[in-house]
């Protein structure tokens, strides 16, 4: 695994794959990542996060899950971040040192959602502990507060982080909030940190703030157009790159009012992709046969600056 290089671009949120009923489905790990780099031009993966319903598997299936990726991925993927974080402190370690064990190109650990923490001192004090056990590869705070409910400002959280853990690398970005996120890249410009954001719709506005790259699940199957869009930015081409993420917000916008959710992600990706997804594990429920309808036909009528 090319680890060395600098994580950048786009990272695709994986979704994990599982039979009808309800186990996960490793071998269709690697047709998955054959099609996410022919097909979608994404060499860079982000495992058992919130679209990979990390939370919900048990440790032995994310540890499966993670050794899949490693294997299937050799020479094939740039990065492997995989995502270590749970509940159980011990747990959560248990992890961090399998990822290390098996060469993962960085850990990410999201803030613990049931006893939470209260302030800064309290959150890095926990990944700190998490940070310790894989001393030797990157690690990244996964920044959610939409769903963690902990809302401590990452502009805040980094000052002194890298005191506290060395191998600290950057954030996974999944917040609205411009502001703290562009502040973060202004106060650590000469840190060399990694910055991805995680709202797909809203990642051309993180672009011009400066974000790194971006890590999301549109990724898995707009991740050809949204490439598109990071080209265009790059020339710069801004009209065109606006294109690109109105047509993208286009489609979420409108796959949001019908309910978008985990589950509707892997309806859309079995149905992009034709590689079968599965249902999502409870208490998800699996896509309606409606929206998925309504899902083909509102990409089918979108017409990309591209011709597709």
């Amino acid at each position: 695994m090319a680890s060395k290089k600098k994580l950048q671009g786009l990272v695709a949120a994986t979704v994990t794959p599982m039979t009808p009923d309800g186990q996960i489905n490793l071998p269709v790990i690697c047709q998955y990542v054959d099609y996410l780099v022919n097909m979608q031009n994404v060499k860079n993966v982000f495992v058992n996060g919130t679209t990979g319903e990390g939370l919900s598997l048990s440790i032995q299936e994310r540890k499966q899950l993670a050794e899949e990726w490693m294997c299937q991925g050799k020479d094939k993927l740039d990065h492997v971040i995989i995502h270590v974080g749970a509940l159980s402190l011990p747990e959560s370690q248990e992890l961090a040192r399998h990822a290390a064990a098996i060469g993962a190109g960085g850990i990410a650990v999201i803030a613990p959602f049931f006893f939470k923490p209260t302030n800064k001192d309290e959150l890095v004090a926990f990944l700190q502990k998490i940070a310790s056990e894989a001393p030797d590869i990157p690690f990244y705070y996964y920044h959610i507060p939409p769903l963690t409910g902990v809302k401590i400002r990452v502009e805040e959280l980094l000052d002194g982080i890298k005191d506290r853990i060395p191998t600290f690398q950057g954030v996974k970005f999944s917040d609205t909030d411009l502001l703290d996120f562009a502040q973060c890249i202004h106060k650590n410009e000469t840190e060399q940190l990694e910055f991805l954001y995680g709202v797909d719709e809203q990642l051309l506005g993180a672009l011009a703030v400066g974000a790194n790259g971006a890590v999301g699940s549109t990724y898995n199957y707009l991740g050809r157009q949204t490439n598109l869009m990071l080209q265009a930015f790059a020339k710069p081409d801004l009209a065109l790159a606006q294109k690109y993420q109105f047509l993208t917000g286009e489609f979420l916008n409108f796959v949001i009012k019908l309910g978008f959710g985990v589950a509707q992600t892997k309806a859309v990706m079995t149905l992009v992709s034709g590689i079968p997804m599965g249902p999502p594990r409870l208490p998800l429920l699996d896509a309606s046969e409606e929206f998925i309808a309504k899902a083909k036909a509102k990409l089918d009528s979108i017409v990309w600056p591209d011709g597709d």
